[in-house]
């Protein structure tokens, strides 16, 4: 399988994104569980051309510093880059950004596998 083109996706923070709303804290900001969802979703961008007919990749492995807080509001860009590719598994650098002020909010590592969906979905 060839290397992934590296992908970014830009989010904007609501309260349905934050610790509070989703249990991960007491606050009203930018929640990790929802920060490593959408840096996901970019690693799955950056896959989904690649991946043949009848496949999915899942998650396998994650390391995260979330390194800042993110207000209700703010702009979140979010980019994963291929690190390694071997056979079927493909780990990722990922980073987010505050969009307005550019500063760097996480950065860490994504590790997704390919696999065929309907035979995965059966051992279940």
């Amino acid at each position: 399988m060839d290397r992934p083109e590296p992908a970014t996706l830009t989010f904007e923070v609501t309260d349905d994104d934050t610790a509070l709303a989703v249990g991960s804290g007491s606050l009203p900001v930018l929640g990790t569980p929802r920060l490593l969802a959408w840096l996901e979703a970019a690693t799955c961008a950056a896959l989904e051309s690649l991946l043949p007919e009848g496949s999915s990749s899942v998650g396998t492995r994650v390391q995260l510093e979330h390194l800042a807080a993110s207000p209700v509001g703010a702009s979140v860009e979010v980019s994963a880059s291929s690190a390694y590719v071997d056979g079927r598994l493909h780990r990722f650098t990922v980073s987010a950004r505050d969009v307005g002020s550019g500063k760097v909010l996480a950065a860490g590592e994504i590790t997704r596998v390919v696999v065929d969906a309907e035979r995965f979905l059966s051992r279940v």
